[in-house]
């Protein structure tokens, strides 16, 4: 790999990524717990149920289990109590991670197209990128209720490159996880990780990625505008 790469976008992934929402999420989570009676819940175990949407992190804090599948009558239950609980409290405590906003900044200067890409619904994403000031740096915002399907699966990548009217090699991806590396992969994209996010408890290091990068910012050093 020859860097700095020559590309045109850049899309990036908001929990782990852009932000740490894992204090909201978590914070949700335990408020769910308490209003079903189950036990309390671990930041730190919160953390490595995010990056598959609400309902796969409702399911897994129920079970307490990565892929187990709860009762389906207390999911139907639970689902819209951790949902009126993040709702409530979407943006208390989440920040962007140091050397986003420096990030973001820099690559709007170089001129790169900007997307955020996110398996979180829509009524969560856009409050929580406006109350931390960071929806304007993006031109395109995808959820994970945008289109039909969302990552690891290629198509919101394959649209971004539509949008922005280039080529799939002419995309990176800036994410945490398996599912942003798969993504990325089967769309034909560039792809760093950050190694602060939210990959499952994994270190991204184990993933198929063309870099590593510590901050959003150090990302910027790695690319350049065709």
């Amino acid at each position: 790999m020859n860097f700095p790469l020559s590309i045109k976008a850049v899309v990036i992934d908001l929990d782990g990524t852009l932000l740490n929402t894992a204090p909201d999420l978590a914070e949700a989570a335990t408020r769910m717990a308490a209003e079903l009676n189950l036990p309390p819940i671990e930041l730190e175990t919160v953390k490595t149920y995010i990056g598959n949407g609400v309902s796969r992190l409702v399911k897994r804090v129920l079970t307490r289990d990565m892929d187990a599948e709860p009762d389906a009558a207390l999911f139907a239950r639970a689902y819209p109590i951790y949902e009126k609980h993040y709702a409530e409290g979407v943006s208390r405590e989440s920040r962007p991670f140091p050397g986003v906003v420096e990030g973001l900044q820099a690559m709007k200067t170089a001129g790169f197209r900007l997307a955020c890409i996110t398996n979180k619904a829509e009524k969560f994403t856009v409050p929580l990128l406006k109350d931390t000031g960071l929806f304007d740096y993006f031109e395109l915002i995808l959820s994970g209720d945008t289109l039909p399907k969302r990552k690891p699966d290629p198509l919101p990548l394959q649209h971004a490159c539509k949008i922005f009217g280039i080529a799939a090699a002419e995309l990176l991806l800036i994410g945490d996880s398996l599912n942003d590396t798969q993504a990325a992969r089967a769309a034909g994209c560039h792809v760093f990780c950050v190694p602060y996010g939210y990959n499952r408890g994994r270190s991204v290091a184990e993933l198929d990625l063309d870099a590593v990068v510590p901050s959003l910012f150090e990302a910027t050093k790695l690319i350049k505008k065709i």
